[in-house]
């Protein structure tokens, strides 16, 4: 037997996703759609690769569910003092899967979620430096107990990690 199968293969087994079976058992159960129905203020910051943060953000959001949809409107202040809009259409795909669409989502996201965690798999066309990249993301939502809920998306192009945003939301009462 050649001596780089058996690192191939555990090179390939340490590469295997996650996913949010894993979570199953994790409580409070996490529903996209019961979550972001109202108003949720957000915080969060962006890392480059090496972990320096580059910019921070807020971001209010507020959720509307009607006919099967849940419509999420993001309105992000950055740190430098720029903003932006971003307004999501979600659909459910299925028990614990969801689909959404926004306006530079190229494609569609797909979201997977089971006991207290989502995986939201989507690319993203961001423009930086007047140049759109499409950017991929692999976003994962954890709720905790008093209704706080944790994201850690990381961010990669061509496969090479470009940074992580983290994010801390609340549901306003």
């Amino acid at each position: 037997m050649k001596l780089w199968l058996p690192a191939a293969l555990a090179l390939l087994a340490g590469c295997s996703t996650l996913g949010p079976d894993a979570y199953r058992d994790q409580r409070p159960r996490f529903d996209l759609f019961e979550y972001f129905d109202g108003t949720v203020d957000a915080w969060g910051q962006f890392e480059d690769r090496s972990g320096k943060v580059v910019k921070r953000f807020v971001v209010l959001i507020r959720g509307t569910v009607r006919d099967g949809r849940l419509t999420l409107e993001e309105d992000f202040k950055y740190s430098d003092g720029t903003e932006e809009r971003r307004v999501w259409t979600i659909t459910r795909a299925g028990e614990g899967r969801y689909r959404g669409t926004a306006a530079d989502v190229v494609g569609e996201a797909e979201g997977r979620s089971a006991g207290n965690a989502l995986n939201w798999r989507y690319t993203l066309a961001l423009v930086v430096d007047g140049r759109t990249w499409h950017v991929n993301f692999d976003d994962w939502m954890f709720l905790h107990e008093g209704g706080v809920l944790l994201n850690r998306a990381q961010m990669s192009k061509f496969g090479l990690r470009l940074g992580e945003v983290f994010i801390a939301f609340r549901r306003r009462a």
